[in-house]
């Protein structure tokens, strides 16, 4: 039975694939990032994850994985999705400016030598762009997964890894992918 609704199965295969081999592009800069990210856990510091709509949903799956587990029992390792306190987020909002929701949660809970992982499909969300500025001016390192071509966020982060396509779902598919593989080399570990 058809509903009169038309897929293109191969067609979005195809953009997966395209957004998938620009992961594969950045495999240097990722190792880079898993080295960042070791280095913050070793010190006995924390990561720090941020993001708007779909990228708030990457952020907190990340953190999860890494406080819970990715495919192993291991111990958890110290990670915080500043999307997930909605009393933060709408009194920092109504307080401050949506734009500082993330910043406000920096400066309230990280310290010198954490890691910042901002999340921004489009590269221009507001709330993560003060959030890596933040990061900058207090000692916080900081690394964002961006989209298209990287908007107002391209380097401004300490590292970026840019996903040059259009669509927001393939970023968004490209962007999950290299947090897993952040998440599995720690288990190898």
């Amino acid at each position: 039975m058809t509903n009169g609704l038309q897929i293109n199965v191969q067609a979005d295969i195809a953009a997966h694939r395209q957004a998938i081999d620009k992961v594969a592009e950045l495999e240097s800069r990722l190792q880079e990032i898993v080295g960042l990210v070791a280095l913050t856990f070793s010190r006995g510091n924390q990561v720090f994850v941020c993001g708007n709509g779909g990228s708030a949903s990457d952020a907190q799956h990340f953190a999860a994985e890494l406080t819970g587990r990715y495919q192993m029992d291991r111990p958890g390792y110290p990670a915080i999705a500043l999307t997930t306190d909605s009393s933060a987020l709408t009194s920092i909002g109504n307080d401050y400016g949506f734009e500082e929701v993330f910043a406000r949660q920096l400066q309230a809970l990280s310290r010198d030598g954490d890691l910042l992982i901002g999340i921004s499909t489009s590269g221009n969300s507001a709330n993560v762009i003060r959030a890596v500025e933040y990061a900058k001016a207090n000692n916080i390192h900081s690394v964002v997964l961006l989209g298209r071509d990287g908007g107002k966020l391209i380097g401004l982060a300490d590292t970026d890894l840019t996903i040059n396509v259009d669509s927001t779902a393939r970023i968004q598919e490209a962007h999950i992918l290299m947090l897993h593989i952040i998440c599995e080399a720690f288990e190898q570990e």
